[in-house]
This record gives C-alpha cells, structure tokens and sequence, in this order.
C-alpha cells in the first residue's frame, strides 16, 4: 500500500506537468525516454555495474577475512557474491543469507557470525551513505535550500546527520566494552563483528566501499544529461546518497527512491520515473552477472571438501 501511494504521488505530479504542456501523462513520459540516448547510456551502465561488482565483493571479502575466516581468498567470494544478486531480485537480505550459506559449507563459519558480518557492512553503507551526503550538503548548501520546495531539506538533513553522527562513537565505545559494562545486548551471538571490529575497520571498510557511491554520483549526473535533466554534480552529492537510503527501505521497486527523487527534483516529476529505469536495469544486469558465475557458485557450495 505505501509502494502504491508513492507511486500515485510520482504519477500525479507527472499529470501535473504534462498537463503544462498540453500532454497526457503517457505522451509526456514518452517524449522524455524518446529524446534520451540510450546507446551511451548503456555504454556508461554496463561498465558501472561491473565495476559495482568488483568493488563490492572485494570489501565484502576484506569484511569476511578479519571476522569470519582469514584464510579466505578473493576468487573464493566473487562466484557467491556475484549469484547472491540473483537472490537480490527478491530481497537483498536473501542475497546475504545465501552468502551466510556459503561460509557455513565451505568454512564452517557458524551462521550467527557470518550474520554479523553481513549487519557490519550494512551499517557502514548506511554511514556511507550520511558522510558524502553530508559533504554535498555542506559544500553546495544553496542547491539544497534551492530543492527545499514542498519541505524543510536543509532542517531535516542536518538534523539527521547530527544525531547519526553523534551516535557513532557511541556505538563503538559500546562494542568495546568501553561504556555501558553491565549491559549484555553486545555479547548477543549475531553481533560477533561489532564487538570485534576497531574504528579502523569501519574506516577501511568505508575507503574500500567509497568509489561506487562516487562513481554513481559520476554515472547518475552522466545519464541524466542523457535524459536531457539538467543537474550538476553538487546535485548528485548531497541527494543521491539520501535516495540510496530511501531505496533501503522494505518497499517494492524500491518505491520510496523513487517518490524521493519527485521531492528533491521538483522541477523534473520524470525522474521518478528515470530512477525507475536505472534501479531495474542495474539489478537486472547485476542477476545477469549471477548467473554468469552461478555454476562456480554452485561448485563452491556443493562440494564435499573446504577450500
């Protein structure tokens, strides 16, 4: 029901526009994808995509290395990293669950530990993503206050990143045992990583994860230039990284991204419609590297012997 709302409130201001100029929803929308050129367009997501994989799996390996199994190798996690983005098309927790698999068959690793891992990397996408957005609203703060049409985006955004930030040290001086010593929720089994993990880890982690939160603030800034929308990079910085978050949210075709884009692009109800294109074309050709090394996942899971 909240996808279906989302979507309405995207299709309605699309109505909105296309009315402006004399158009149905329908013929507006399609003069804006006719216009785009999608040969460079899919020169430049096919690479991206690509190098996403790359990028994920190798911090998704360093991630496993320090908390599960040191002896684990590179070549080892991209057949299972690269198949859990079949499982992804349904959810993404399925995808890491298949991982979690994984190292249970092949290295033994108990299945809470792996777990753990898995909420470790998640936790450092999230603050990933508040530190660039961070830094975009910081140093183009009038693009901002520019978008801030139908709500308060400077007050919300800064008031998210203060409370996210001050947690942080926190957080890690509770996984320490450093404060709060009395308390038992660290020693929970499915937090092994947490209480594991030094600042530097979740430093290293970020630096190995950064360039494709960069690149896809390059890549969306490129083929919205395709699109004929007319953003720049400042523009990407501070908002892409907040619709990423959105896109986290347990919603279909990761449906608030989509209305987020309609609220922070005013002036472009259609790159709701855009962002819609660009999520189902980047899972679909992530599935399509799946199944590329599914049959070496396969070998890795269902075989007898450990690595």
């Amino acid at each position: 029901m909240l996808a279906a709302a989302c979507f309405y409130l995207v299709f309605t201001r699309i109505e909105v526009a296309a009315e402006r100029d004399g158009l149905t929803a329908v013929q507006y929308l399609t003069n804006f994808f006719s216009e785009a050129d999608w040969l460079l367009w899919l020169a430049l997501m096919i690479p991206y995509s690509i190098f996403f994989f790359l990028v994920d799996a190798h911090a998704t390996w360093r991630a496993i290395r320090w908390f599960n199994t040191p002896e684990i190798k590179l070549v080892n996690i991209l057949p299972i990293r690269a198949s859990a983005y079949i499982l992804s098309l349904v959810n993404e927790q399925v995808g890491k669950g298949a991982m979690s698999l994984y190292l249970l068959r092949r290295y033994d690793v108990p299945g809470w530990k792996a777990i753990s891992t898995m909420i470790m990397l998640g936790i450092v996408e999230i603050y990933q993503l508040l530190l660039f957005s961070a830094v975009g609203v910081f140093i183009y703060f009038d693009l901002v206050e520019e978008a801030a049409v139908n709500l308060p985006l400077p007050e919300i955004m800064i008031s998210v990143f203060t409370v996210a930030f001050l947690y942080f040290p926190f957080h890690v001086a509770y996984f320490r045992g450093r404060i709060l010593k009395g308390s038992t929720l660290r020693e929970k089994s499915f937090l092994h990583a947490l209480r594991q993990a030094e600042l530097k880890h979740y430093v290293l982690i970020l630096l190995c994860k950064a360039p494709n939160l960069l690149g896809a603030v390059v890549v969306y800034t490129l083929a919205l230039g395709l699109f004929s929308v007319d953003v720049n990079f400042g523009q990407m910085l501070a908002f892409l990284p907040v619709i990423f978050l959105a896109a986290a949210l347990p919603l279909p075709f990761h449906a608030g991204a989509l209305l987020l884009w309609a609220v922070l692009f005013p002036e472009f109800p259609e790159v709701g419609a855009f962002s819609l294109v660009m999520h189902t074309f980047f899972v679909l050709f992530n599935a399509v590297i799946g199944v590329i090394f599914l049959p070496l996942a396969n070998k890795e899971l269902f075989v007898d012997q450990p690595v």
